[in-house]
């Protein structure tokens, strides 16, 4: 044997989670390159990282050694925490190593760092392990430090009896406290006890310079500063990936310790199996079950054909049943029918528990077999949709159904399946947070001292893109290079940052993904935990899950399913009392010109996938008519067919500029026409470039996949091998060459653009089922969106605003008629739901709501506080009730309602006090009390601030909805701006002409450039909609004063238009408060009054009130109609005053009480 081969025992990588820096692939790429002939990774506590590491060690020609580092509390030595290295040799005690760690998570555990197993399993599961005895911080190593020799003996007995050849003395020389103590006694007993030893380095990193990095990446877990950071001297700066000549010169003096880690390699040889696939066995009873899904399926077939067609005739059934049969033998031969029947149950259970299920999502929806088994809506034929796009026969692919449940009620599905398969084989799979870009910045600057402030400004210079690093924001934002350069602590942060980026730094859940074995989980793979042993997660990701055999099935929660189903249900309800028929919303047709006409209008706020400005944009443009259009609405909503001017193309060949050719003017073919005819010529599906294979160089719809998938990854060597199958076989279909060559130019232009049909038509019709409901139920439709985005008051504001702008009045949250969530009563009113309302909460308003529903209306606010849970409403609970307005009821004004609180409280506590010790005598003199309370406190009733009234309702509701404080100013607005508003601002011709609006300040947020200047973005409310505007250098420094939370400015500017989202904004050029408007527009006032108003006493009120004005230069004219000539004035009075804010309050006052008309010019 050559004396300088050594193999690397105890290694962690960056799965570790609590220490390890580096990922597996790079450990291996190491070891490859210092001539290694094997590697152990040994992680901690886990085995997240073990199927990346075996198949990468194989890619590389190194041999995987699997392992894991684990703890446990050692009765011998007072129940202290011990380490313990395992090494799995075969099979057997690779199933072992996974059976202890997921033992470990399931008995719970206090943190990350405490998950442990107990020795006593090592005796059960002891079949094909190896143990490395853990060095210093073994059970061996803390005794032999201890002096304890007395129970050295018993606890070697252990490892005799269990482990015997097996245990080997772990050796360690990484220059840490007491290991050269250790190591001298552990040699003393290896030859004294015959026990082996072995040498290894406990690695966490790759270089000796990394472990300043290191260091960092513990304090980031520990969540402490580098400084305060409590286990860093449990590491040193020699824990690296040594080479074998530097081991062996480390342990010159005891070279069987060397020796042993290759004899070690050598033992160990585990071979993890992938390409089977195990799925539990759906109970057919006797029946086989592929002809069972045969059976099944014809069935549905039947049933889905007679609810479709009125009249089935021979070539539909034919067409239909050649299908499902081609679908089923490819589904039986790939040996997945279980899958279906499996999907297929948990579907239909959901849906017999009311359960709202999406139509479809994703390849499945091509799927015929999905379709009569009800797993989806989507007819495939009808929508000429491919199920080898799903499930390809020619080459291996797992079928894989994204299903969509509400999202409310999602868990219980999951928990259907548990119930149904058992829990030990049911598990959602793991996923990894990592440190990426922004997030590094932050935790490396915590970590190393920085100010938060300086942080923060450095991590907001990282762009949002998804999946953006710092290599790529340093090309997107020259301001980061910039400072990088000239800044030593930004480039110290920034350089630290780069090598921690892409790190693991903690363990999460996936969206829906859920896997159901055959048997136990464990027989596949481990499984992680939450503290208390509960909600099983599989240790292996999705990608890997899949390579041991174990299919995903995705359980994701779709937010619109529940709007549609609280619509229906509500609609239905109603329906009910009326003895109407009730409404299916997976039976509407398709092709209602009402729901087209809302579409047209671009009033899309709310509907599915259509919402969004850019959206609302696109819809304008193409004024799609049916459903097909709304199919590609989705499909051609994203930056790649928006950039490449395929959107401009569609659009002007659906209304006739553009003439329609197929594919191309130039190069055009026949026998495309039915394949590309829906979207008028242009190559839009990934579907079309299947069908285009097929028909004219003799693809089969699998090979046509293959196609498909080798023109979106653009891969050179397999886009030359397919243009010349698809070039020869279309001159076999009598195709010029020449033609030929140019279509596979366009195929391999438009493929990289084209989009997944079958999801598109999924998603289709979800957006138009909520198109229906806006068009034929609009305020159930709309409370049902809702509630269910109560939480988001962003969006709620949004979608009062819209069914305002419907006609559908809004009933302000009142504490006698709203309950939790947004409902329509009888006269079809929206009522505002008290969750909506901020800083409250649930359960203080079921509470609310439940005393109403059982006691009755409440009559003031000590009723309200008697008879409810103190504990739930509380003070703050109470302010927030009264600001939103939800005790208007009371017929008193909310600041009068606020100063009650306190005198409330204190009846309140004084009730329960006399109910609880059940004085009856004392109930008689507390009402008095009360009463006389309640009479003093009415005499306190005042006038409200309705400024302060209106500020308070939007800090709470984050909407004005009782009034708005720009309605004050109204008609003096419109005089200025000409009558203009944000929601006309959408209909403007954007060009670069300057517009004036003006809004109430409800948002003011600064940001720094590039250059050090800084912007102001305001967000303005003028009660018809929100606009952004931003604000430069030049004119914050003229109009900074300007700018205050709720205050009306009147800006000047000019409107820009985001390409992709369409979002406007506007570039303020000039900003005014109300004060310097006038000055600058407000030439005069006209008071107009009608004939009955001219009398003697009349006129003196408006002449004294005008005569108490500060005198200035804007005249004041009083006109009076004459009689029945409307467009006829006399003067009868004119002043010249000076203009105020308080006199236009005033004013205006006084005019509505007087209902006198007044005009600004």
């Amino acid at each position: 044997m050559n004396l300088e081969e050594f193999v690397h025992l105890h290694v962690h990588s960056d799965y570790s989670i609590v220490d390890g820096l580096s990922k597996p692939e790079d450990l291996i790429k190491k070891s490859v390159n210092l001539g290694m002939k094997a590697l152990s990774i040994t992680d901690f506590n886990n085995l997240y990282g073990a199927i990346k590491f075996y198949n990468a060690a194989h890619k590389w020609g190194l041999k995987p050694i699997i392992g894991v580092t684990v703890k446990f509390f050692s009765e011998l030595i007072k129940n202290e925490l011990t380490e313990l290295t395992l090494l799995a040799t075969n099979q057997d005690g690779y199933k072992n190593l996974i059976l202890l760690i997921s033992r470990a998570y399931k008995k719970g555990y206090f943190c990350e760092k405490y998950v442990t197993i107990e020795k006593k399993w090592l005796s059960e599961l002891n079949n094909g392990l190896i143990l490395l005895s853990g060095g210093c911080q073994g059970e061996i190593g803390k005794t032999l430090l201890r002096g304890q020799t007395s129970l050295i003996s018993d606890c070697l007995h252990f490892y005799e009896k269990y482990f015997s050849g097996f245990y080997y003395l772990e050796l360690i020389r990484t220059y840490r406290e007491n290991e050269e103590k250790y190591l001298s006694l552990a040699v003393d007993l290896s030859y004294s006890q015959n026990i082996p030893v072995v040498a290894t380095n406990d690695v966490c990193f790759l270089n000796k310079e990394d472990f300043k990095i290191h260091k960092i990446r513990i304090a980031i877990n520990e969540g402490v500063r580098l400084k305060e950071s409590k286990i860093q001297n449990n590491y040193s700066k020699h824990q690296f990936l040594k080479t074998e000549k530097e081991m062996c010169f480390l342990f010159s003096d005891i070279p069987e310790a060397i020796i042993n880690s290759v004899e070690i390699s050598k033992r160990c040889n585990v071979f993890i199996k992938s390409g089977q696939y195990f799925l539990p066995q759906f109970n057919t009873r006797k029946i086989s079950i592929e002809n069972y899904l045969i059976q099944k399926s014809n069935k549905g077939l039947k049933k889905r054909l007679e609810s479709n067609f009125k009249k089935v005739d021979k070539e539909i059934f034919l067409k239909y049943k050649n299908r499902l049969d081609t679908e089923l033998g490819i589904i039986n031969k790939m040996g997945f029918p279980s899958y279906f029947l499996i999907v297929m149950e948990f579907i239909q259970w959901a849906k017999d528990n009311n359960i709202p299920v999406g139509p479809g999502r994703g390849s499945g929806a091509g799927s015929l077999v999905a379709y009569v088994l009800n797993i989806t809506e989507v007819d495939p034929l009808f929508f000429d949709l491919l199920f080898e796009r799903f499930l390809n026969p020619e080459r291996i692919s797992l079928p894989d159904f994204d299903i969509d449940f509400c999202m409310e009620k999602r868990d219980r599905v999951i928990e259907h399946v548990v119930h149904t398969y058992g829990r030990e084989s049911v598990a959602q799979i793991i996923t990894f947070g990592t440190m990426t870009a922004k997030a590094v910045i932050r935790d490396v600057g915590r970590v190393l001292g920085y100010p938060y402030g300086f942080i923060n400004n450095l991590s907001k210079l990282v762009p949002l893109d998804p999946g953006i690093t710092l290599k790529d924001a340093f090309s997107k934002n020259s301001e980061l290079y910039t400072l990088y350069k000239s800044d030593e602590d930004i480039q110290n942060l920034i350089d630290v940052s780069k090598k921690l980026e892409g790190v693991n730094r903690n363990v999460g859940k996936h969206a829906g993904g859920v896997v159901i074995s055959p048997s136990k989980i464990t027989d596949f793979c481990p499984v992680y935990c939450d503290e208390k042993g509960n909600n099983p997660v599989t240790q292996f990701d999705k990608n890997d899950i899949e390579y041991v055999g174990l299919l995903k099935f995705d359980f994701l929660g779709l937010r619109t399913l529940t709007i549609i189903n609280c619509a229906v249900n509500m609609i239905n309800k109603n329906l009910l009392l009326s003895n109407k028929k009730t409404i299916n919303i997976n039976s509407i047709p398709l092709n209602e010109s009402k729901c087209f006409l809302l579409l047209k209008k671009c009033e899309t706020t709310g509907i599915f996938q259509l919402e969004s400005y850019g959206m609302k944009d696109l819809v304008k443009r193409l004024q799609p008519d049916c459903f097909e259009d709304i199919i590609a609405l989705i499909a051609l909503f994203r930056p790649g067919p928006l950039q490449s001017g395929m959107v401009d193309n569609f659009i002007n060949r659906k209304h006739g500029y553009e003439e329609i050719s197929y594919p191309d003017h130039k190069w055009q073919h026949i026998l495309l026409k039915p394949v590309l005819e829906s979207t008028y010529g242009i190559i839009l599906y990934q579907e079309q470039v299947m069908q285009i294979a097929q028909i004219l160089a003799g693809y089969t719809l699998g090979k046509a996949d293959i196609l498909r998938r080798a023109m979106s990854k653009k891969n050179i060597k397999d886009m030359a091998e397919q243009r010349s199958i698809f070039i020869e076989g279309a001159q076999k279909n009598g195709i010029n060459r020449k033609l030929a060559i140019k279509i596979f130019d366009l195929l391999e232009k438009f493929a990289g653009y084209g989009f997944n049909k079958s999801h598109s038509v999924a998603y289709a019709l979800v957006s138009y089922q909520t198109l229906w409901l806006k068009a034929h139920y609009p305020s159930e439709f709309m409370a049902s969106a809702m509630t269910s985005d109560i939480d988001n008051t962003d969006k709620i504001v949004m979608l009062v605003n819209e069914s305002i702008q419907m006609g559908i009045k809004i009933i302000p949250p009142n504490i006698n008629l709203s309950k939790y969530e947004f409902y329509v009563d009888h006269t079809k009113n929206i009522v505002y739901g008290l969750g909506a309302v901020k800083g409250i909460g649930r359960n203080p308003i079921l509470n609310l709501v439940q005393e109403r529903e059982k006691n009755g209306l409440f009559s003031d606010l000590f009723d309200l506080c008697m008879r409810t849970d103190p504990n739930k409403i509380t003070r703050k609970v109470l302010e927030k009730l009264i600001m939103s307005g939800s005790c208007d009821c009371f017929n008193k004004n909310r600041n009068y309602l606020l100063s009650l609180i306190e005198d409330a409280i204190k009846a309140s506590k004084e009730h329960f006090k006399i109910k609880k010790f059940q004085q009856e005598s004392l109930f008689g003199s507390f009402k008095e009390e009360l009463n006389i309370l309640k009479k003093n406190n009415n005499l306190l009733n005042s006038f409200s601030d309705e400024e302060k009234k209106l500020e308070n309702e939007h800090k709470v509701l984050g909407l004005y909805l009782t009034g708005h404080p720009i309605d004050r100013y109204a008609e003096e607005l419109k005089y200025y701006l000409n009558n203009s508003t944000f929601s006309k601002l959408k209909l403007f011709n954007h060009t670069k002409k300057k517009i004036m609006v003006a809004g109430i300040v409800v948002s003011i947020k600064t940001k720094v450039t590039k250059n050090k200047n800084r912007i102001v973005i305001l967000i303005l409310d003028d009660s018809t909609g929100l606009l952004e505007v931003v604000i430069f250098k030049r004119l914050l420094n003229i109009s900074e004063k300007l700018i205050q939370l709720n205050k009306i400015l009147i800006v000047s500017g000019f409107l820009n238009t985001n390409f992709i989202s369409k979002n406007l904004k506007m570039t303020a050029y000039d900003i005014m408060n109300l004060n310097l408007a006038r000055e600058k527009y407000l030439d005069k006032l006209t008071i107009v009054l009608t004939e009955k108003q001219r009398d003697k006493c009349f006129l003196k009120k408006i002449y004294q009130f005008f005569q108490n004005q500060t005198t200035g230069i804007v005249p004041v004219y009083i006109f009076c109609k004459k009689k029945d000539l409307d467009s006829e004035y006399k003067l009868i009075k004119k002043w010249l005053i000076t203009i105020s804010n308080k006199l236009l309050v005033e004013l205006d006052i006084f005019s509505k009480e007087n209902k006198m008309q007044i005009k600004y010019f």
